[in-house]
C-alpha cells in the first residue's frame, strides 16, 4: 500500500492568513473588492493554472477542487485546467442533491474522454442546511445521507452501460442510461463521522475521507467503517484531508505557525467559532472540540496543529515541523491505513514547493512514494527554500476548505 499524495485547488482565493478573505469582504463575489485583506489572490484561472502545473511538476497526483458558494464551479473549473496539465488528476468535490444523477454520471463520462481519464469524483453531502438551502435543498442533515446514498446507486447503476430503472425515496429512475460510460470508472471520494454517513460509504465509496484528527481517532474511524464495509461485502480505502506547514527546521515551521496567531484578534476567533459552532456537520463540531475555541495546547498530538480550525471550518488541523517530521506524521498514519493524503497550504503555490521540495523525498527515501518528477530545470532552490520564494522569506499557511 503506497502513499498518494494529492494538493488543493483554492476555486474560492488564496492568501497568507488564517482568516478567509470572505469575513473583510462582499464573499469575493466582486473581485476588484479583495484588496482589504493584504496578500490576497483573485482564484483567476492564471493563477488556479500556476498551482496545477506546479502541483504536477511536484508529483502530486490529484488536485482537490471544492464545492460551494464562494468557490468556483468544480466543473468547469478543472475542465479548463485539464487543458493546461498533462498528468494531473482531478478531485472534483459535487453536492449530490443539487444534480440529477444521470446528468452527474454523463458529466463524469464526458470528463473522462476529454481529460483521457483524471477524473476522480469527492462527493459532499453537506453539514450546514443554510448553505444547502442557497441551492434549493431542504432535507434534514440525515435525509441527506440518505438521498446520497441513493445517488450513487443511481450513478453506478448507470455506469453499466445497459438501461438501469430505480425506484427509491428520493429518486426514481427509468431506463437511466449513460450510452458511453467512462473508462476508466471514476474512484469516488466521500466523508462523514455521523451515524448515517457510515453505512453510506461502506455501501457505495472507493475512498473514505477524514479530517486530521489525532491518530487514535483515525483509528477509531477506519476500524468503523472497515467493519461496515466487510458486512458489505466491500473493501473500502481510506484518505486524510490535513494542512502542512514543513521547513528546513521544526523551529522555523512552529514559528511560522505562531506568526499566524498573532494575526487572529480575540473577536475574530469568537465571531468564527460562534458561526462554525452552529454547523449541522459531525465532523465539524470534531473539528472544533480538539481546541475548544482556545489557543492554549493547539498541538494536539505530535506535530499535529490545531490553530486552523480556530477561524476556519472544514479541514482544521495542520502537519507542522521539519520536513523529516512531518513525513514522520504521514508515515505514521499510513501505518494505520490510510493511503490518500489530500494537503493544502496558504498560499497554496509556495506551499506546494515547500512540501514538493522538502517532505516527498523524505517519503521517497523512506519508500512511500517513487522518486517523482525531477525539479523543474533552470529553477534551482536555494538552502532548500521553495524556488517560488526569492530569498526563502518565511511563508504563512491557512486553512483550506
Amino acid at each position: 500500500m503506497s502513499v498518494h499524495l494529492h494538493w488543493f485547488l483554492p476555486t474560492g482565493g488564496d492568501g497568507r492568513t488564517l482568516v478567509d478573505r470572505h469575513a473583510y469582504t462582499d464573499g469575493g463575489v466582486r473581485r476588484e473588492r479583495i484588496t482589504p485583506v493584504s496578500g490576497v489572490r483573485a482564484p483567476d484561472v492564471e493563477y488556479l493554472a500556476q498551482i496545477a502545473k506546479a502541483a504536477e511538476q511536484l508529483g502530486f497526483e490529484a488536485v482537490l477542487t471544492p464545492t460551494g458558494t464562494w468557490c468556483e464551479d468544480a466543473w468547469l473549473t478543472t475542465m479548463a485546467l485539464t487543458q493546461v496539465t498533462e498528468r494531473l488528476k482531478f478531485l472534483v468535490a459535487f453536492r449530490p442533491g443539487v444534480i440529477s444523477p444521470v446528468l452527474a454520471a454523463q458529466m463524469a463520462a464526458t470528463f473522462q474522454r476529454v481529460s483521457r481519464g483524471r477524473l476522480l469524483l469527492n462527493v459532499v453531502t453537506g453539514g450546514d442546511s443554510t448553505e444547502q438551502k442557497r441551492f434549493g435543498d431542504h432535507l434534514d442533515h440525515d435525509q441527506r445521507y440518505a438521498r446520497t446514498d441513493e445517488f450513487l446507486q443511481v450513478v453506478r447503476g448507470v455506469w453499466s452501460g445497459r438501461p438501469f430503472d430505480f425506484d427509491g425515496a428520493h429518486y426514481q429512475v427509468e431506463g437511466g442510461l449513460t450510452a458511453l460510460p467512462p473508462d476508466p470508472l471514476p474512484e469516488v471520494f466521500f466523508g462523514g463521522s455521523s451515524a448515517a454517513a457510515g453505512p453510506v460509504a461502506a455501501r457505495n465509496v472507493d475512498v473514505y475521507l477524514t479530517w486530521g484528527e489525532p491518530p487514535e481517532q483515525v483509528r477509531q474511524k477506519i476500524d468503523w467503517i472497515r467493519g461496515l464495509a466487510e458486512r458489505e461485502g466491500r473493501t473500502v480505502r481510506f484518505g486524510i484531508r490535513l494542512h502542512t506547514l514543513s521547513r528546513d527546521t521544526s523551529k522555523e515551521a512552529w514559528a511560522t505557525a505562531n506568526r499566524l496567531l498573532d494575526d487572529l484578534a480575540p473577536d475574530t476567533v469568537a465571531a468564527a467559532q460562534q458561526a462554525l459552532g452552529k454547523s449541522e456537520s459531525v465532523g465539524q463540531q470534531r473539528m472544533l472540540a480538539l481546541h475548544g475555541g482556545s489557543r492554549d495546547k493547539l498541538e494536539i498530538s505530535p506535530n499535529l496543529w490545531a490553530g486552523v480550525g480556530l477561524v476556519r471550518g472544514g479541514a482544521g488541523t495542520a502537519l507542522v515541523g521539519s520536513h523529516a517530521e512531518v513525513a514522520d506524521r504521514i508515515e505514521e498514519y499510513h501505518a494505520l491505513g490510510v493511503e490518500h493524503f489530500v494537503l493544502s497550504g496558504y498560499p497554496h503555490l509556495e506551499e506546494a514547493y515547500w512540501f514538493g521540495e522538502g517532505v516527498r523525498p523524505e517519503l521517497a527515501a523512506r519508500g512511500l512514494v517513487d522518486a517523482g518528477p525531477a525539479p523543474l530545470a533552470g529553477v534551482p532552490a536555494a538552502n532548500g527554500r521553495p524556488a517560488s520564494a526569492p530569498g526563502g522569506a518565511p511563508l504563512l499557511i491557512a486553512g483550506g476548505r
